[in-house]
């Protein structure tokens, strides 16, 4: 009985810890089939507007409300939002898949992403004057985990229109398909 005393707790995790873990390819097929709506996160930055596209958001929290997006580390976009404490999340429609890549491509200027893009500004932050749905978020919190950085924002204001969603699915553009909005239920 004196042996049991001294034995370590079983930990779950401890034989994943030793086990190499899949490859990077194996992981991003696996994420490639995560459904996601497509949004564009937009803030101020030095030289003017600035944003690009994300489909890892999530609410966290609806007291108080928070939202999560996973953004890219070493983006212009991620740094202008930790300088200014706030930002924008454009909910993009599934007519805007245009849009969505032009916001993807590390190659367009910031400039070329939002030419012809109808903005207002709210508490600061660019919003899309034709999105499905924004937020305007002060940062809560942001975290570097891996090549991405988690942003924690508390929605301070927030719009919604009518329309169906543009979603991200196994590498591509997408959108539902059966009974839309008003629909009989």
């Amino acid at each position: 009985m004196a042996d049991l005393a001294l034995a370590r707790p079983f930990d779950p995790g401890e034989q994943l810890r030793d086990e190499p873990g899949p490859d990077t390819e194996h992981c991003l097929r696996l994420y490639a089939k995560l459904a996601s709506g497509v949004t564009v996160i937009t803030t101020q930055g030095g030289a003017g507007p600035t944003g690009m596209t994300v489909s890892s958001l999530t609410s966290l929290s609806a007291r108080p409300p928070l939202l999560l997006a996973c953004l890219r580390n070493g983006s212009h976009t991620l740094s202008a939002i930790g300088g200014q404490g706030v930002f924008a999340v454009n909910l993009l429609r599934d007519s805007q898949s245009s849009r969505a890549a032009r916001f993807a491509d590390p190659a367009v200027p910031s400039a070329e992403r939002f030419r012809e893009v109808p903005l207002r500004r709210v508490l600061g932050a660019p919003v899309f004057g034709d999105a499905l749905g924004w937020s305007v978020c002060l940062v809560e919190d942001i975290r570097r985990y891996g090549d991405h950085s988690a942003v924690v924002g508390r929605v301070a204001a927030v719009q919604v229109a009518s329309g169906r969603p543009l979603l991200w699915h196994d590498r591509r553009f997408g959108s539902l398909s059966g009974a839309g909005e008003g629909a009989p239920r």
